[in-house]
């Protein structure tokens, strides 16, 4: 008699252990929304934005696109950096008197996960002097936007420069 009472005990346990955790699990993964195509457009639409940005020289909307707690690598940094240094790349170009000139815009890929998407992809572009001319440079880029409110925002990111892009 003993043993049937310990063992209706142990299986009360088991079920409300089950339960708890059943409960827990639906209730975390309901408070990440799941991927959505919507949100994969709406980034790709800011990183085409981004980039506008950069060539009209509009520091202040550039900057807006970056979360607060930024990091990421650029490629012309020797060191990661954050938000506050974020235009450092683009003002050591326009204050030399050279403006920037995006030539393709070409896509990798993109992932979306709950609160984030990440996008990866090349831009080739010319920071232009004075006389009209400019090398032509290719780098990767991948970005990891949060949502933040109702905006998407870059959190962290890395970009490379391309010395010949590898074929598929």
């Amino acid at each position: 008699m003993r043993t049937t009472y310990f063992a209706k005990i142990a299986s009360s346990l088991v079920i409300v252990v089950c339960l708890v955790a059943t409960s827990s699990g639906t209730r975390s993964a309901s408070a990440i929304p799941p991927p959505t195509a919507d949100a994969e457009k709406t980034v790709w639409d800011l990183e085409h934005s981004y980039w506008h940005f950069v060539e009209t020289n509009d520091l202040t909307s550039y900057r807006n696109l970056w979360h607060a707690d930024f990091l990421g690598w650029p490629s012309v940094n020797a060191a990661p950096v954050h938000k506050d240094h974020i235009t450092d790349w683009i003002t050591s170009q326009t204050s030399a008197g050279r403006s920037f000139k995006l030539i393709d815009f070409k896509p990798a890929a993109i992932q979306s996960s709950g609160l984030t998407v990440t996008a990866c992809y090349w831009v080739k572009f010319k920071w232009i002097d004075n006389a009209g001319q400019g090398d032509e440079h290719t780098i990767r880029v991948i970005h990891t936007w949060i949502k933040n409110g109702n905006d998407w925002q870059i959190v962290s990111g890395m970009s490379l420069l391309e010395t010949s892009i590898p074929q598929k």
